[in-house]
């Protein structure tokens, strides 16, 4: 088969930045007999896969990303001759001369809980386009049996249309007991001997339910000996926003900004809690990286959380404060529990891995040959 991979989602460092990242290369060192076409819209990643023998590179020029998805796109498949097209975001061509898979990242934009987490003319765009896509697809792959479910009810897509592919967190996420890591990364990011940790990038606070954290900590902080790290791109405009003070509350929350991936498992080594009550998730990665370094969990009893989590997590109601703070104190002040969690983490990430990821993928890719 000759095989194209939209790429454009490369450059991204979200969810789905990480998805297309960690699955290409699964994908290209599990195969290595079909014929891959790696399509950019970023030229500095050209050679990036050079080492592939069956991958060639191609730089695909367009405006924006709509002409890109759905003109020069469909013009590069018709020269390369591609059998399949894969997308590892929520869209495909049109116009593409030939089968196309996408992949569902969730179905937030169809969640009335959710409404308020996107931009207007966002949630308009992909409740008008996201049936199209559907029926244009040849398959779909989705990250959590919650969105298979969703978007089977909403669209009546034909039954097996849509499969779910768990994915996983990247081959290096493992429980660090190296000192010299740890004391490494502890230092360039100025930790705190012990603390809570948890993820929240700026501008994505309401999704990612940051009012709630912070009211939970200010509830439990004078009561344990930990301070509250938060880890996302920007995240010290947190600070501004909710006015914490150097002296006041506040003064235990410290924000390390964006943290790169190869740091992230001694993030989770040090950290005695992660802390995740997130509002809206399908697959949510960071569950997976915290269970694969054994760190006990605190997150909501919604969505797709709690279908990652399993059992190996405390949940909660996002949206009581209070609930959260009960659960923080009762994973922190109870070694015992935190040995449990621990031990069910590392046993639930068993279940969440890139290869299996990629051997399914390819099975799907294959079967429409």
């Amino acid at each position: 088969m000759r095989i194209g991979l939209m790429l454009r989602s490369l450059d991204e460092k979200g969810g789905i930045g990480v998805y297309t990242r960690y699955l290409i290369e699964e994908l290209l060192d599990l195969d290595r007999h079909n014929q891959y076409v790696l399509f950019y819209r970023n030229p500095s990643h050209l050679g990036r896969f050079a080492g592939y023998k069956n991958a060639t590179e191609q730089v695909v020029i367009a405006p924006n990303k709509a002409c890109w998805d759905q003109i020069a796109i469909p013009y590069a498949c018709w020269k390369a001759k591609l059998d399949v097209l894969f997308h590892p975001k929520f869209t495909v061509p049109l116009m593409a001369p030939c089968k196309t898979v996408m992949v569902l990242h969730g179905a937030g934009w169809f969640m009335p809980e959710s409404r308020n987490f996107w931009k207007s003319w966002d949630l308009k765009y992909v409740r008008l386009m996201m049936p199209v896509y559907c029926k244009k697809a040849a398959a779909v792959l989705s990250v959590s049996q919650l969105t298979t479910d969703i978007f089977n009810q909403l669209f009546r897509v034909p039954v097996g249309k849509i499969k779910t592919v768990y994915f996983g967190p990247g081959r290096h996420f493992r429980r660090i007991e190296e000192l010299s890591t740890l004391e490494k990364v502890k230092a360039r990011y100025l930790l705190p001997d012990r603390f809570i940790l948890t993820l929240a990038k700026y501008g994505d606070g309401g999704r990612k339910n940051t009012k709630a954290i912070f009211d939970a900590y200010r509830e439990v902080e004078e009561k344990i000996p930990h301070k509250l790290v938060v880890v996302g791109k920007d995240c010290h405009r947190f600070r501004d926003d909710y006015q914490f003070s150097e002296n006041g509350y506040g003064k235990d929350i410290v924000f390390t900004g964006w943290v790169e991936q190869e740091d992230l498992p001694a993030f989770y080594s040090l950290a005695d809690l992660f802390l995740y009550p997130s509002n809206v998730e399908a697959f949510p990665i960071p569950i997976t990286e915290a269970m694969a370094c054994g760190t006990p969990i605190v997150t909501s009893n919604v969505n797709g959380l709690k279908e990652i989590a399993g059992d190996a997590a405390v949940f909660v109601d996002p949206s009581r404060p209070e609930e959260i703070a009960t659960a923080i104190r009762q994973v922190l002040l109870d070694s015992e529990v935190q040995k449990s969690l621990s031990a069910k983490s590392l046993e639930r990430a068993k279940t969440f891995h890139w290869q299996k990821c990629a051997k399914e993928t390819l099975a799907l890719l294959e079967s429409l040959a």
